[in-house]
């Protein structure tokens, strides 16, 4: 009878060694993933998480957790999405997955860039459910096109959220912006909608980069709008050629009648160029207020702004010569 007593105790002191080791496995154990990002599909277990993870090396034993998850079941229930679950041991993984912290990505449209980049960058985007067929329509535009009305902004998004649900928060934004710049325009402005707002404010984008010199190019585009000149800023130029632009605007280009060659054109082309920063819609709607027609690069990243004809071929040569000068 002593004899398997004695045997009884051993068993269980050595069941309760192997116990610990394996909840001490279980707390310390890292998971040994490569994947950047582990996606959890709907209605997926632990028990098929855990031997797929098996299989693959990421851990050494699957009956260690699954005999803790019948002692914590609650922290072994799984949310579906994409985590970034990398350097983790597995139960942190896990409570990462139960808890439902899905990884946040993050798609930024950049102030100045037009549609046909947005919508490259779009169908990129990692993990983003690409479920648009007519822009335009899907967001419910009453134009044909859907440049300018995207605010330039970062936006965040989970795993296989939708592509067009995250364009309508970008819509939603612009939209807003564009309707409070316009409630509260400058007087007097040769603008009859928003939507030309929007247009010269993506023109006023393309043109420069400084935040000091933008309501003074606003102010260039308006006096001109105003005298009935044309525009003639090389942007739309751009525009017009398409994603064919080589990068060198020639003579050909200047004299090409696009709908988009202010050059060419009067008045605004029939689309904003690009997507334009709330800077530029504001400056648009409250230009500084100067008797400037004209303004050419300086070679510094500004202009030098010009009130006749004559001041400004003096300063086109200047920049010609500086420029020759510094090669």
């Amino acid at each position: 009878m002593k004899k398997w007593l004695c045997i009884l105790i051993f068993a269980i002191l050595m069941g309760s060694w192997w116990f610990l080791e394996k909840v001490n496995q279980v707390k310390f154990e890292p998971l040994n993933i490569s994947d950047k990002f582990v996606e959890i599909k709907p209605g997926q277990t632990f028990t098929q998480l855990c031997r797929q993870w098996q299989k693959n090396g990421a851990l050494s034993h699957c009956l260690p957790y699954q005999l803790y998850s019948k002692l914590t079941p609650k922290l072994f229930g799984l949310q579906s999405g994409v985590y970034a679950l990398k350097g983790l041991t597995v139960l942190e993984a896990v409570a990462k997955v139960s808890r439902g912290e899905q990884h946040r990505f993050s798609f930024t449209i950049i102030e100045g860039t037009p549609i046909w980049e947005v919508e490259k960058k779009l169908s990129d985007a990692p993990y983003l459910n690409q479920d648009i067929d007519n822009l335009s329509s899907q967001l419910m535009l009453d134009y044909d096109s859907v440049e300018g009305w995207l605010y330039p902004d970062t936006y965040y998004y989970h795993g296989f959220d939708s592509a067009l649900g995250l364009l309508k928060r970008a819509r939603d934004k612009m939209q807003a912006v564009l309707q409070h710049e316009w409630q509260n325009r400058a007087s007097d402005l040769p603008l009859k909608t928003p939507y030309e707002a929007l247009i010269l404010a993506s023109i006023i984008e393309k043109e420069t980069g400084l935040h000091e010199e933008r309501k003074k190019v606003a102010s260039v585009f308006i006096n001109r709008l105003k005298k009935g000149m044309r525009l003639q800023t090389d942007p739309t130029i751009i525009y017009g050629i398409g994603e064919g632009f080589d990068g060198d605007i020639k003579r050909k280009d200047i004299r090409q009648k696009t709908p988009y060659n202010t050059y060419r054109i009067d008045g605004l082309p029939p689309t904003p160029i690009a997507m334009p920063s709330e800077a530029s819609i504001h400056a648009a709607l409250h230009p500084q207020k100067t008797d400037y027609l004209y303004f050419v690069a300086t070679g510094n990243g500004g202009h030098y702004f010009s009130k006749t004809l004559a001041e400004h071929n003096k300063a086109v040569k200047n920049y010609i010569l500086n420029k020759q000068n510094s090669r």
